[in-house]
């Protein structure tokens, strides 16, 4: 009967990197399988895992979620890489690495993420494309185990957890840092948290339970979900609250937190001039920057970058088509793929467009969209020189200075590299010190603060001779 009547097994060659070896065939049978296929970058695929966080704890007797990382980049090549993302979204199912898309041709897959679902025989029954399928995923599921029942083979125990975990440190894969006079500003992001300390890391106050949840509330009487962007102005911390696709906002005199946009619920809304922020639903918020009283963030699951007015309270697509993509032009003509950090240079926005592997410029007075650096999707790379020679791989953070200089993580090449706006001419920082992943990057007292994701931790990097200081961020 062809591929549908074929019983499923693990080929050799992968590497499982949270679990010694390969869950076997036999252990899998009277079990409903669910294979999904993912790139650690794509927004889709982040959507996805909370789709079968969701399936798991509802078919817990009786299904297996089994994950399978097939990198777009590089620098998703390595296991060591895929782990710290299996650990940054805490799954405990196994996962395997296949650098080679010997699994992915096997099943004839052409975009992330796909699930592929097996029966309690081990043949494949259902293969989806995208997210958004887990009410469809859930009748198949619930059908299959029936089905199980009826032939007598299913088994109720639930699959054992599996893991490699990170060490236990103050600070669990920090997404941004904004370093202000007088404080270190920290989404904290696997602890589902924001910090506020000294410039030499005491802690001074939490934002955040420390558990994902969606709440309002006061210092550690809020919740928050994988918060990342961060952005001050005058009395108020806006928090890019990426898990819980909303911008929320803390008043630092009080420590009250409340939300500004979203609705805590993925959604995919086209606001214009919107009234009521909080009733429109996006999509993975990244980061923030203000400026004139606007609150500009990019919605890296929509590709385009939001205008929130304090003043007016209105909300507005600034640019962006929606289209994945690097097409120059002005507002909604443009387009961006996957946008990510945000900073603000005279007047206009820098945007690191992640997935073009490019920066953007937004001028702020015609909404006109232009390229800085960075030939599109799929021609990425590492080398910094002049402008048409300059590749990046995943750019995730962006800061200015009033120089006309644009300091950038670049985030999948683990380097922090410094643009000139005019010009395009690009340098490579050499550092003494070690990036794994940087994410986010603050310019301020002389000294560039970097989000060093990957090695959890804060970077100080002085400016003047270069040097490197980690931040001892004490509980």
């Amino acid at each position: 009967m062809g591929q549908q009547a074929e019983v499923f097994e693990f080929p050799p060659g992968l590497e499982w990197v949270n679990t010694d070896q390969a869950p076997a065939a036999a252990a899998l049978r009277g079990r409903v399988t669910l294979l999904y296929f993912w790139t650690f970058d794509c927004v889709n695929c982040i959507n996805l895992l909370a789709e079968l966080d969701w399936l798991q704890n509802r078919h817990h007797d009786g299904l297996c979620v089994i994950g399978v990382h097939v990198p777009r980049y590089t620098g998703q090549r390595d296991g060591a890489a895929v782990l710290k993302a299996v650990n940054r979204h805490q799954l405990r199912h196994p996962v395997a690495s296949d650098p080679g898309y010997g699994l992915w041709q096997k099943f004839g897959l052409q975009a992330w993420p796909s699930v592929v679902l097996l029966d309690a025989q081990g043949r494949v029954v259902a293969i989806h494309t995208g997210e958004g399928h887990r009410q469809e995923l859930d009748r198949r599921i619930a059908a299959l185990l029936e089905d199980a029942v009826g032939q007598d083979s299913r088994v109720y125990e639930a699959w054992p957890a599996v893991g490699r975990n990170e060490p236990r440190l103050p600070l669990a894969f920090p997404a941004r840092v904004v370093a202000t006079e007088q404080h270190l500003y920290i989404s904290d992001t696997a602890h589902h948290r924001v910090i506020e300390t000294t410039l030499d890391g005491t802690l001074q106050r939490q934002f955040g339970a420390g558990n994902a949840g969606y709440w309002d509330g006061h210092l550690r009487d809020c919740g928050l979900s994988s918060p990342q962007g961060l952005a001050v102005g005058r009395e108020y911390l806006y928090i890019a609250d990426s898990g819980n696709h909303a911008i929320r906002r803390v008043h630092l005199l009080s420590g009250g937190v409340d939300t500004v946009a979203g609705t805590g619920k993925m959604g995919r809304d086209r606001p214009q001039q919107h009234p009521a922020p909080t009733t429109v639903s996006l999509c993975m918020p990244v980061d923030l920057a203000l400026h004139n009283e606007h609150l500009y963030f990019s919605v890296a699951g929509q590709h385009q970058i939001w205008d929130l007015d304090l003043n007016r309270r209105s909300l507005d697509i600034l640019a962006g088509s929606g289209r994945f993509g690097m097409e120059a032009g002005s507002g909604l003509y443009a387009s961006f793929a996957q946008p990510a950090g945000l900073a603000v240079l005279a007047n206009a926005l820098i945007v690191a467009d992640a997935g073009a592997g490019a920066i953007r410029a937004v001028r702020l007075s015609d909404r006109q969209v232009t390229t800085v650096v960075g030939a599109g999707p799929w021609d990425f790379g590492d080398a910094a020189g002049a402008r048409e020679a300059v590749r990046l791989q995943h750019p995730l953070g962006v800061a200015t200075d009033p120089r006309g200089l644009i300091f950038v993580a670049d985030s999948y090449n683990s380097k922090l590299k410094a643009i000139n706006l005019k010009s395009g001419e690009t340098r490579t920082f050499n550092l003494p010190c070690t990036l794994r992943q940087p994410e986010g990057v603050s310019c301020s007292q002389g000294a560039l603060w970097v989000a060093n994701t990957n090695s959890h931790e804060i970077v100080r990097v002085d400016l003047a001779n270069g040097s490197c200081r980690p931040i001892a961020v004490s509980e």
